[in-house]
């Protein structure tokens, strides 16, 4: 599937060039304009974990430009193949100092934009050039209303097509399960996707009224947005790195091995992905995933390697509640506490992300000194307790992900 987007954005791209050099550009200054607005939002685009876009300011000018019937009450021609030239031009010139950085994945990124784009000049530009738009307008009602709808209605078939397109390369990438993956990016179109949406559209009608000088004018909120949430999102980053030092705390005290938080947290992950779970469900999994064995600091005498598996339940059950209430003290969201306190529970009476902590941990407490037949063996006796420990179908989960990965997972938190 990522092949075939990436081979269909190259020959919608090729074609474009070829008809535009063939035919020429038309209003240049036009598409000079929204050429400078796509180029400047692929400069300032940014790689975070907190958006579903990276570089919103590109997605509206691009949008706006697809979507573009007149400059100043003058009508354009610069049809759909103008268009994908012009994004494709300017995104590519604006992801030379990304692709220096070492920052993608630009194929990607360059594949859905493309897309994207085309979708919605292909929709809009024959439909708007012949007059289709005024046809379709009801006898005695106002024009431009029938317009502004019939533009929202193909605004809302191309943002399904672009979550469509991020949820297919996406799940091409990672290997997660794509349903999940769509639904986030659905979700993700009441935050930034509507800001870009909105933009996007308000420029095109703008432009048609004032001119390009609308351009600068209604691009700059989405960009103060941007890096609004930048920092939002290195807030969050900085959380984080907080929750994982103090995860290391019981590395450090001698509780634990090193590397066994980070570990249980990154599988974790793999494992609620697999299970098809949001983006804020597995914040909170990563966050307990991290925390889980905190409470171990109250021992007095430390568990051997720190193998809370093996302990009795009730002594499991102790643990746990202190780690609780550890994580309590910390200011840390109530529902990471919540995880944490409950992984000792049998595994009917636990929220999902317990289950998932609990059996990721007992895995990785059997197969980190059992040798090359570890894995096989660890998910043998994680199978033989469903009765009461680890829910079945967390075990499930865990199994295809291992297969998946050959026994390892490098996937990155966040």
């Amino acid at each position: 599937m990522r092949t075939l987007m990436h081979t269909t954005a190259a020959l919608l791209t090729l074609f474009s060039l070829a008809h535009t050099l063939w035919s020429g550009l038309d209003e240049r200054a036009v598409a000079l304009s929204f050429g400078l607005l796509v180029l400047l939002g692929e400069l300032t685009r940014w790689s975070g974990p907190e958006s579903r876009e990276a570089a919103p300011l590109a997605a509206a000018g691009a949008l706006s430009y697809a979507l573009l019937g007149e400059d100043a009450g003058r009508a354009t021609h610069h049809g759909a193949l103008q268009v994908v030239t012009v994004v494709v031009a300017a995104t590519l010139v604006g992801c030379v100092p990304h692709v220096a950085r070492g920052q993608g994945p630009t194929a990607d990124h360059l594949a859905r934009r493309v897309l994207t784009a085309g979708f919605a000049a292909v929709c809009f530009q024959p439909l708007y050039n012949q007059g289709v738009f005024e046809a379709w307008s009801v006898p005695g009602s106002d024009p431009g209303s029938a317009y502004v709808l019939l533009l929202v209605a193909l605004l809302g078939l191309t943002s399904l097509c672009d979550a469509v397109l991020a949820a297919a390369l996406a799940h091409a990438r990672t290997g997660w399960p794509f349903g999940p993956l769509l639904r986030d990016e659905l979700r993700a179109m009441l935050g930034i996707g509507t800001a870009v949406c909105a933009t996007g559209v308000v420029m095109a009608l703008a432009v048609a009224v004032i001119g390009l000088w609308a351009l600068p004018v209604f691009s700059l909120p989405l960009l103060l947005t941007q890096f609004a949430f930048r920092r939002y999102a290195a807030v969050r980053a900085t959380y984080r790195q907080t929750i994982a030092s103090l995860a290391r705390a019981t590395e450090v005290a001698g509780y634990t091995p090193a590397g066994h938080a980070r570990r249980v947290a990154v599988l974790s992950l793999a494992v609620g992905r697999e299970l098809g779970l949001s983006e804020p469900e597995l914040t909170v999994l990563e966050y307990a995933a991290l925390m889980h064995d905190i409470g171990q600091l109250s021992l007095v005498d430390p568990v051997p390697a720190g193998a809370t598996a093996a302990l009795p339940a009730a002594e499991q059950r102790r643990i746990a509640l202190l780690g609780g209430a550890v994580v309590r003290q910390t200011g840390v969201a109530a529902a990471v506490a919540v995880v944490v306190e409950r992984q000792a529970d049998p595994y009917r009476e636990q929220p999902v992300s317990a289950c998932v902590v609990r059996a990721v941990n007992a895995y990785e407490e059997m197969v980190r000194d059992a040798g090359a037949g570890g894995p096989l063996r660890a998910l043998e006796e994680l199978r033989l307790g469903t009765g009461r420990d680890y829910r079945p179908e967390v075990v499930e989960s865990l199994a295809r992900v291992l297969a998946r990965n050959g026994g390892v997972v490098h996937e990155r938190m966040g």
